[in-house]
């Protein structure tokens, strides 16, 4: 099996730079996912990753960063779904439009409550280019840092390895599949408020996070 199939290493699309950093991130990944996935799943993962990012993108830099890390979650979510890799951890995907304000706090307070006991993903229907900063100070206010996150898509391994999905606003939008958990969170979009008007959606999506790992009974930080 090709290690690098000449038509995506080839693209002229892509900066030298951009392919070499890729190159980089398809080591790890291989690395990562050896006896897991091929050679192939694995760049087709990241390249496809890397072309969403790209679309929507206004800075260019951490673009292979970016796709690195999407490409990540992606296999890893399709190992549980194939069963190659399933730790016993319950899963949640929180959804919104955007990922931008709603589905990224509450994925900051799941993780900041549930620690490593518990997994969390998020993703938008129209993700856009960055996280609201309105939504960053209100959650650094209660010391979680959002600022390491990005917003991104949901796709179809993504949805179906998760035991609850969380939708926040998206509407017929939202992916459904038979035998998932659906919880729909009726929440004000924050897009376009301050910061005085975020807190509260920020305090109702925090209890709402801790009701959650509760029913999931997943032991939560203080």
């Amino acid at each position: 099996m090709s290690t690098e199939p000449d038509q995506s290493w080839g693209r002229e699309d892509i900066t030298l730079e951009g392919r070499l950093a890729l190159r980089q991130a398809a080591t790890r990944l291989r690395a990562e996912f050896d006896g897991i996935f091929g050679a192939e799943t694995i760049e087709r993962f990241l390249f496809s990753s890397y072309d969403d990012f790209a679309g929507r993108a206004t800075v260019f830099t951490w673009l292979p960063l970016l796709a690195e890390r999407f490409a990540r979650q992606r296999l890893r979510a399709l190992a549980r779904v194939e069963g190659l890799d399933s730790d016993g951890r319950p899963v949640v995907l929180f959804l919104c439009t955007h990922n931008a304000g709603r589905s990224q706090m509450a994925l900051g307070f799941f993780q900041a409550l549930a620690g490593d006991r518990a997994v969390a993903w998020s993703g938008g229907s129209e993700p856009t280019s960055q996280i609201n900063p309105a939504a960053i100070t209100a959650m650094a206010e209660v010391g979680i840092d959002i600022t390491g996150e990005y917003p991104k898509p949901w796709t179809d391994e993504i949805v179906r390895a998760a035991d609850v999905v969380v939708t926040m606003g998206c509407g017929d939008a939202c992916p459904v599949f038979p035998g998932k958990r659906y919880l729909d969170w009726e929440l004000t979009d924050p897009a376009g408020l301050g910061v005085d008007s975020i807190r509260p959606i920020r305090d109702d999506i925090r209890a709402r996070v801790s009701n959650l790992l509760s029913e999931l009974g997943v032991t939560t930080t203080a």
